[in-house]
């Protein structure tokens, strides 16, 4: 049998880790608070699996990083929850929530998976991406069987295959001259439904805040997404196709934080970070000018709400900074 701790971890593989590691410890303390004020018991349980996958799933975590002598990131800990802060949110939102971060996770175990190359590690990847897609099934069932799940627009078939016939095709910018494809309308989605959870975070985030420069910060953010969600949804209802449900009434009126200052503005940036993969993706994606103009715009915004939000993790020393390559110049020079 093989000795993997023998075989070095590569950079990227202990780049994945570092990620896993303290955006998984991020996501567990949102759903320990929202694990304590659901009220629907079917619900509640779903919280309650996701709580123990993650704690088996960081332990796997936290021994691979020691093994390989780095220290365990600080991440985010109980520290950073307040269990007794009344109820700011839902039950449906919670379950929402943990609807949309389950695809999240989703993504980073299979970029943590296509990153690695040491057999144990992949084999653990493999099983988070197994737990992942469990519980994927499992929210979609339950909010399905609630009435709660958010379809995308519906077509209707052709009669026959068609093929693009001109140049035509890819306008949009100054005139329409076709509706939006299916392909298209993938990535719209996803970018509605996460431009639309970042601004209700935003909104619930704002209201219990403590930092007053935070709290500005998280206006703006509210702000911003408000923006991406006109600018996609005209998109759709140009086609007089629907656009998904928001959730802002899903906020209670709480001004008790649940969580640090910290934690609310990290998980803040990272839903920007994640949702520039998919504006990415969708400006990759699209065939039409008008799409790929609002795309860039969207890009362009979330680089600047990115900056901002960099610069105040740092001047609160909120920022934990991942692994870094040696420098050799330095380690020439102490010589």
């Amino acid at each position: 049998m093989t000795n993997y701790e023998n075989i070095k971890l590569t950079s990227a593989e202990i780049g994945t880790l570092w990620t896993e590691y303290v955006n998984g410890t991020m996501t567990d303390c949102i759903n320990k608070y929202m694990y304590s004020i659901i009220e629907d018991e079917s619900i509640k349980k779903t919280f309650e699996d996701a709580i123990n996958i993650f704690a088996n799933q960081k332990q796997e975590i936290d021994q691979f990083i020691k093994n390989e002598g780095f220290p365990v990131p600080v991440g985010f800990t109980d520290a950073n929850i307040n269990m007794e802060a009344p109820r700011l949110f839902t039950d449906i939102f919670c379950f929402q929530y943990l609807h949309i971060m389950i695809l999240h996770g989703l993504i980073g175990h299979i970029t943590s998976l296509s990153a690695s190359t040491r057999k144990d590690l992949r084999q653990m990847y493999d099983s988070f991406d197994n737990d992942g897609k469990r519980m994927f099934h499992q929210t979609i069932d339950l909010l399905l069987e609630k009435g709660k799940f958010q379809r995308d627009p519906l077509f209707y078939p052709a009669d026959n295959v068609e093929f693009i016939k001109n140049k035509d095709f890819a306008d949009g910018l100054l005139s329409t001259n076709r509706t939006i494809v299916a392909t298209e309308i993938v990535n719209l989605s996803f970018n509605l439904k996460k431009n639309i959870m970042a601004k209700t975070l935003s909104i619930a985030f704002g209201q219990v805040v403590q930092s007053k420069e935070v709290r500005k910060f998280l206006e703006d953010s509210q702000n911003t997404a408000d923006d991406h969600i006109q600018l996609l949804s005209k998109i759709l209802k140009n086609d007089n196709l629907p656009s998904p449900a928001s959730f802002e009434t899903e906020v209670t009126t709480s001004q008790v934080a649940p969580f640090s200052d910290k934690l609310m503005l990290y998980h803040i940036g990272l839903l920007y970070q994640v949702g520039q993969v998919y504006h990415g993706a969708g400006l990759a994606s699209s065939m039409r000018a008008d799409l790929v103009v609002t795309y860039e715009r969207v890009i362009l915004k979330n680089i600047a709400v990115a900056k901002d939000w960099f610069d105040i993790m740092v001047k609160n020393k909120w920022l934990e900074q991942p692994p870094l390559a040696p420098n050799r110049t330095e380690i020439m020079r102490d010589k």
